[in-house]
């Protein structure tokens, strides 16, 4: 079986990028957060662009997530942050979803295209939200925060990306 993928065209030529590649492009700190990035464009792309790989730099981000493992994973494929095609907006979190959830929504805008994904429930857990969030951390709770990332990336990794992101209305 064929390692899971995200292609992009750039200047005419595919690019493919395996989570290894986004994983050395980041490097170890956010592990859970470019399993995000990798997870959400594996099920963005399909709905962007029904026909094949979306041209790289037409791709848009706008997101209530701040994530640098996520963050860095878009920029690698996308190059949208540095060509300022990737915005964090805080006011795109989605209360509603509760605490756990409502900073994992990400709208891609693909030439006439947009789809707004969020994240499904018992991806993220309240563990990691409150530890992620406290200042100061001790020895101890950067440790555990370590496990946690790597939990949560690998329960994102296990499943295909439709069972972790819904297609969500605006």
């Amino acid at each position: 079986m064929r390692e899971a993928t995200i292609d992009v065209v750039d200047g005419g030529r595919l690019l493919r990028f395996g989570l290894a590649d986004l994983m050395r492009y980041h490097g170890p700190g956010y592990p859970g957060g470019v399993a995000h990035g990798f997870t959400v464009m594996r099920r963005a792309w399909p709905l962007l662009d029904p026909t094949g790989p979306p041209v790289r730099r037409e791709i848009r981000l706008e997101t209530a997530f701040p994530g640098p493992g996520a963050r860095d994973a878009f920029e690698l494929v996308t190059r949208a942050v540095t060509e300022d095609r990737y915005v964090v907006r805080p006011e795109m979190e989605r209360p509603e979803l509760g605490r756990v959830r409502a900073r994992y929504v990400f709208r891609w805008t693909y030439r006439d295209r947009t789809v707004t994904l969020q994240i499904r429930d018992g991806f993220v857990t309240a563990e990691f939200i409150t530890l992620a969030r406290t200042p100061n951390r001790s020895a101890a709770q950067e440790a555990h925060l370590a496990v946690l990332k790597q939990e949560m990336a690998d329960r994102l990794l296990a499943v295909p990306p439709d069972a972790v992101y819904d297609v969500s209305e605006s």
